[in-house]
């Protein structure tokens, strides 16, 4: 067989192992810890859903190696913990099982202890650790680590990396980036001390030679270690990639993989985390200049899931190994696809920030794409349904395609019918915004899953009860989704408004320099940003005190961010009143005003087509609804629905 991505596909040895191919899955914390802070059952079958997609290598995250000056709520490896070593074992087995190496991650939070307790108020009676004296961000104070605490924080090291040997990993990741302890200590920024470990980058570089040579001490030559740090720390008064290189010489005699992040959380998410509102792959300088100065293989991460990129870059020797995150969330099978030459197949993470929202919030792990995701432990496999049924889907949006192609691989003769000229439903709209077009790919993705898992596809077909009785199904899963509201306000017909899901039809509509946007939802400010990064004056008018209110807690900060440095004039609490070629005419503190534009985009939202779908309750012994009729909201409903409704025929 001849693989199109051969050098992605190629293995590599690291330390004394080799590892399958280039495709590494990046730290994640998995579905479930422990009330004692061990890996529950979900967060095995997390990790090894990853494995069994073909990763070479997958990262548990994090143990905390020193709970006593880091309070966080995550894994904690020691002998004193009922279950702690045998839920790290089961985990390495079930890694290993499917060819895959396991690796674990060992952090230490620093002054941002408490970062991942649900109960954020607790953090403030904690003491905050880090290099210096100092204040956070928050307002906590920071205490400074004595000599002693150090010591026993490096011995802490040794320790657990003594254990994860014996539990079965077969490779060690030391996280010094991020903003965690370790990259504190290399940071000007954090780093004010004066002591053998505070100054000069040999003083700062000082604890993490002594961790990296307390693990080597603890695993023993050739086992592999991994070094993750920040290339650059990307944000005023941190390190730079000239100190980043620096960095990354000063500890490659004692690693065997140097893996190439960027930025700090504290300073920037979206940069450790590129958006949507960044290019795929933005980071990955950092890890080429690095890799000129290194003799070690370097890893490079950020936003990347395309095969033909990941294989140029290790194809022109600029990074060793690439490493995913995200992109292993929204498709785990992600490497076996590309290893098969199926690459059209491949999912595409949307970059929604969803796996992180929900992380955050409830402490949950969720994919937008993916309804797997924190559910693995139910059973990995779509089981074959005890007795075949004809289904009619009703709708051809995420949320009928998901259904669709789910109930085919249950053995299910399956019938799709949308009433346009072309699947995806509301997906479609996002083909005319370029940071967007994943969200339009998933439908053409979904749709070519359909085809090849042999659902019937009916284009320009509505179903009506007179055409499901003709069909005779035995189950039908109604998804005729919803339709953009159009207020009733004088000027809404006219040439120039657009509404937003017609958009991608209608941009040659869109014409002069400056331009309104009328709603402030996600798909309004997301318009906003999109028509001012095509070099328009943009006005965004809200009637509301607030902007997004339905996006997720990772994705609206970037979002507003995004509006402010793409200079859009936000209108808050303005009501539209009527449109003329002049522009918007709102009622803003009781006086008309007229905000300027000569296009118009309508983005007010969407109405569920629920009288479509109570036409149709009784078509067949059994109905289901899914998607934006019962109620717009998302992508991730969308597919949870979807894809449930088929399991449960």
């Amino acid at each position: 067989m001849i693989r199109k991505y051969k050098n992605l596909c190629s293995p590599i040895t690291i330390g004394n192992v080799t590892f399958r191919n280039r495709m590494f899955s990046a730290p994640m914390s998995g579905a479930e810890i422990t009330p004692e802070c061990t890996i529950g059952s979900k967060s095995t079958a997390f990790y090894e859903l990853r494995a069994k997609g073909g990763a070479a290598a997958v990262t548990v995250s994090e143990l905390m190696v020193h709970p006593e000056t880091d309070a966080s709520h995550a894994y904690h490896l020691n002998t004193k913990t009922v279950g702690s070593v045998a839920s790290f074992t089961y985990t390495a087995d079930a890694i290993k099982r499917h060819g895959a190496v396991p690796s674990v991650e060992f952090s230490h939070s620093g002054q941002y202890a408490g970062t991942y307790l649900l109960d954020k108020n607790k953090k403030e009676s904690m003491t905050q650790y880090g290099p210096s004296e100092g204040t956070r961000p928050d307002g906590l104070p920071v205490t400074p680590l004595t000599r002693e605490q150090i010591g026993q924080i490096v011995e802490a090291y040794y320790e657990n990396a003594r254990l994860a040997k014996l539990c079965g990993f077969e490779m060690i990741m030391v996280h010094g980036g991020h903003g965690w302890l370790l990259n504190q200590f290399l940071s000007p920024y954090f780093n004010h001390r004066t002591d053998e470990y505070g100054g000069s980058l040999e003083n700062r570089v000082r604890i993490v030679r002594e961790v990296l040579t307390a693990v080597r001490k603890a695993v023993g030559p050739g086992f592999p270690i991994e070094f993750r740090m920040s290339g650059s720390e990307m944000f005023k008064g941190g390190y730079g990639l000239d100190e980043g290189v620096r960095i990354a010489q000063a500890v490659e005699d004692l690693v065997d993989l140097i893996h190439v992040s960027a930025g700090s959380y504290k300073f920037g998410f979206s940069v450790t985390h590129p958006s949507m509102f960044r290019a795929h792959g933005c980071n990955v300088f950092l890890a080429e200049e690095i890799k000129k100065h290194v003799s070690k293989p370097v890893a490079a991460i950020g936003g990347l899931n395309d095969p033909a990129m990941m294989d140029e870059l290790i194809g022109s020797g600029k990074v060793d190994v690439v490493v995913m995150g995200r992109a292993l969330l929204a498709d785990p099978f992600l490497p076996s696809k590309v290893e098969e030459n199926r690459e059209d197949e491949i999912v595409r993470c949307l970059r929604c920030f969803v796996c992180m929202a929900e992380r955050g919030t409830t402490q949950t792990r969720r994919c937008s794409v993916n309804p797997l995701i924190g559910r693995e432990w139910e059973g990995m496999d779509i089981q074959p349904a005890r007795k075949k049924k004809k289904v009619l889907v009703a709708g051809g949006g995420v949320a009928g395609l998901e259904a669709a192609v789910t109930a085919a691989r249950r053995g299910h003769e399956v019938i799709l019918c949308e009433k346009s000229g072309s699947l995806g439903g509301i997906l479609k709209c996002e083909q005319g915004i370029d940071f967007k077009h994943e969200m339009y790919q998933l439908g053409v993705t979904l749709e070519r899953q359909a085809r090849l898992e042999g659902v019937e596809i009916r284009l320009n077909t509505e179903v009506t009860p007179e055409y499901a009785e003709e069909i005779g199904a035995d189950a039908a899963i109604l998804a005729v989704g919803s339709e953009p509201i159009v207020p009733p306000i004088p000027g809404i017909d006219g040439e120039n408004v657009v509404v937003v899901n017609r958009y991608y039809l209608e941009k040659d509509r869109v014409s002069g320099d400056e331009a309104v946007v009328l709603g402030g939802g996600l798909a309004g400010c997301e318009s906003a940003v999109h028509l001012a990064r095509e070099g328009k004056k943009v006005h965004l008018v809200e009637m509301r005190a607030g902007l997004a209110p339905d996006a997720n807690i990772r994705h609206r900060p970037i979002l507003l961010k995004e509006l402010e440095e793409q200079k859009v004039d936000c209108r808050l609490e303005h009501q539209g009143l009527r449109i003329t070629g002049e522009g918007v005419w709102c009622m803003a503190d009781g006086k008309e005003v007229l905000v300027p534009g000569s296009t118009v985009i309508c983005a007010v939202g969407q109405r569920a087509r629920k009288n479509e779908a109570a036409a149709l309750r009784d078509i067949a012994p059994v109905v289901k609804q899914v998607g934006d009729c019962i109620r717009p909201a998302n992508i991730c409903m969308a597919v949870y629905q979807g894809y449930h409704a088929a399991m449960d025929l």
